[in-house]
């Protein structure tokens, strides 16, 4: 099942990894290199509405979601945001953390908070195509 959420983030065109409850995708906009959004299936608009089985399956994403960005962007530390304003269905920004820039297909990505909070307004706005590709070379790792 998906949701309006998952479609607004660019589903399927942005898809990395589903586990049975979640979605993992490609953040259009790019505060940090290898920025992604955890998204539950679940119609679940707050936390505690999850099922047992969603938060235990939220595991093997993270999990999976670490060790991909372990491996692509050498992360510092990761941050975990659940923004749920303007979107309602559960789901969490992921953020990986670093200090100087991360270059990618020639394109700096600068973490313009680090060390403090995330500076979500200062992004790199990937296209369509671009989030696409990105997504596609992330599920490829991910599988790997």
């Amino acid at each position: 099942m998906t949701n309006a959420t998952a479609f607004k983030f660019g589903y399927p065109r942005t898809r990395v990894a589903e586990t049975d409850h979640w979605l993992v995708l490609v953040r259009p906009q790019q505060p940090t290199y290898g920025a992604l959004v955890l998204v539950c299936k679940e119609d679940a608009k707050v936390f505690s509405d999850l099922s047992v089985a969603a938060f235990a399956d939220m595991k093997r994403a993270v999990d999976g979601i670490e060790a991909l960005l372990r491996h692509t962007v050498a992360f510092e530390r990761i941050n975990y945001l659940m923004l749920m304003m303007v979107d309602p269905d559960v789901h969490f920004h992921v953020l990986p953390r670093y200090q100087g820039e991360r270059i990618y297909k020639e394109r700096p990505f600068v973490d313009a908070g680090w060390p403090g909070s995330p500076a979500l307004a200062s992004h790199v706005a990937l296209g369509e195509d671009e989030a696409a590709a990105l997504a596609a070379e992330f599920s490829a790792l991910w599988r790997s």
